[in-house]
């Protein structure tokens, strides 16, 4: 969940029960904020290099505004993060799309998210990948995610209350992990849970100092290599009290 981080038109898709995206039916037809989705990802997410074209479908598709307070609704697809209660933010769309880029997603794949927020980051994995399991520490936020993602129709995510920092080994090994808040250093119980061959992309660094956004990857032998990508700011993920 960030504070803030350093194409021709086309039509609007949405997510199928099948799995794939498909034209917009009905509800998306009628939605006056699809024009704003498309000028978000056009002039915040292409202009800025992300390119997947199944990340940027997913942003095209999620219906942004329905993650924020309903206030600031209009401010949806503005290109900065909100607050969303609780002293949590939804993330810069940017920021959104560059970490689900940075994912490389496939829709065999199975997803830890760390940091449920409002639900709009496991919305777009949700199209992405095979099955979405996102952690939310804050009972109020997790409990209202479970129930608009639901609501939206995203099947195929799970939101678990509970601490981040012990990820969620009943469902692990995991293909992909992503964190929408930034711990200090990396928890070791999420690299114990990544898949040989699997990718975290996380926020790191303390909450008043230098953080940076790094892709963590393990080879097949399980030895972890690390990458920084560019330096952001995120609200620090909140480790359970002992």
């Amino acid at each position: 969940m960030l504070t803030l981080a350093l194409a021709a038109a086309v039509s609007v898709l949405t997510w199928s029960s099948a799995g794939s995206y498909v034209g917009a039916g009905p509800a998306l037809a009628a939605d006056d904020y699809s024009a704003r989705r498309e000028s978000m990802v056009r002039e915040q997410i292409l202009a800025r290099g992300v390119s997947d074209p199944n990340v940027l479908a997913a942003l095209r598709a999620v219906p942004r505004h329905r993650f924020v307070p309903p206030s600031l609704a209009p401010q949806a697809y503005s290109d900065h993060p909100l607050p969303i209660g609780n002293g949590q933010t939804i993330s810069q769309p940017y920021i959104v799309a560059l970490m689900s880029e940075l994912l490389g997603l496939r829709n065999e794949h199975t997803v830890l998210e760390i940091g449920t927020g409002c639900g709009y980051q496991a919305a777009v994995l949700s199209g992405l990948a095979g099955e979405v399991y996102s952690m939310e520490i804050v009972e109020k936020l997790g409990v209202q995610a479970r129930e608009r993602l639901r609501t939206l129709g995203y099947g195929n995510v799970e939101v678990r209350i509970g601490n981040g920092y012990a990820g969620w080994p009943e469902q692990a090994p995991f293909d992909r992990i992503i964190l929408t808040a930034a711990p200090e250093e990396l928890p070791r119980a999420l690299i114990d849970q990544l898949k040989p061959e699997g990718k975290l992309v996380a926020p790191v660094g303390p909450i008043y100092g230098n953080q940076e956004l790094i892709v963590v990857t393990k080879d097949a032998r399980g030895m972890i290599h690390r990458e920084s990508v560019l330096p952001v700011r995120f609200v620090p993920m909140v480790q359970a009290p002992e």
